[in-house]
């Protein structure tokens, strides 16, 4: 089974990977923008996330796999690799597992260590949407305040609603697994893992996701990694700061080597 993906521009592969509950259209924006500077961009779906397929199984293992499939599917010898939140997870086991086949690569606001998790009230929010009753988005936006209060975070769930049928809404994340594997959403990077090649962690300057001290940590994984800092941005800094995350990725990606 190969993962769905939408494909921008000519030049140098990047490959982008979503967060949780997210999926390949919230990255549209940027895909677009940095196609048009020499990048033949990949705007992948993970499993149980956007049109790629549903599994009972759930791990960054699995993910890392996917995109490897993905890869020799496509003919991609070597890429530049982004992900944020779960899809920057995904990418630092695939990183870790097929190096050979990473140029760069892009972290957004997750480091490799454990996250307890924190997506309960989110599931459990979504699970009650009732599609036997609900026939529109603000239907289930309404729904959704019961267990939501922020009008972006439900903005942004609501993209996972399509029309199954002429009459009938649902949801593209498979909720059913992805709330039984929630713990697998916070698995930190096997200590076997590591990339030597060029990477950068961006985080955001107001989000708690990588703190001062996961940078020792984080260099034993990735001991040629920098990170940096995206201003004025939460956990979803390439929404909240596009300038400054793209100007950051950009000139990263383009930098020669020494």
């Amino acid at each position: 089974m190969i993962l769905h993906a939408t494909q921008f521009g000519s030049g140098q592969p990047l490959l982008i990977l979503h967060g949780f509950l997210g999926m390949s259209d919230n990255w549209k924006t940027f895909a677009k923008n940095i196609s048009n500077s020499g990048f033949e961009v990949h705007l992948i779906d993970q499993r149980n996330h956007g049109k790629s397929f549903h599994s009972s199984e759930f791990s960054y293992d699995l993910m890392a796999d996917d995109l490897e499939r993905y890869a020799v599917h496509m003919g991609l010898s070597k890429f530049h690799l982004l992900g944020h939140s779960m899809g920057g997870k995904t990418a630092m086991f695939y990183a870790g597992k097929y190096s050979n086949r990473v140029e760069k690569l892009v972290i957004a606001d997750i480091a490799p260590k454990y996250y307890p998790p924190h997506h309960q009230k989110i599931l459990k929010g979504l699970t009650a949407l009732d599609f036997d009753t609900i026939s529109s988005r603000k239907q289930a936006d309404t729904e959704l305040q019961s267990y939501i209060s922020e009008v972006g975070v439900r903005q942004f769930l609501l993209k996972n609603l399509y029309w199954k049928t002429k009459n009938s809404l649902g949801l593209r994340a498979n909720i059913s697994v992805l709330s039984q594997k929630a713990e697998a959403v916070g698995e930190a990077m096997p200590s076997s893992y590591f990339f030597e090649g060029s990477a950068l962690f961006l985080k955001g300057e107001n989000s708690d996701y990588i703190t001062d001290a996961d940078s020792i940590h984080l260099k034993q994984h990735f001991p040629n990694a920098t990170i940096q800092t995206i201003q004025n941005a939460g956990h979803w800094l390439h929404a909240e700061n596009p300038v400054q995350f793209y100007e950051k990725t950009y000139h990263f990606l383009i930098k020669k080597e020494k």
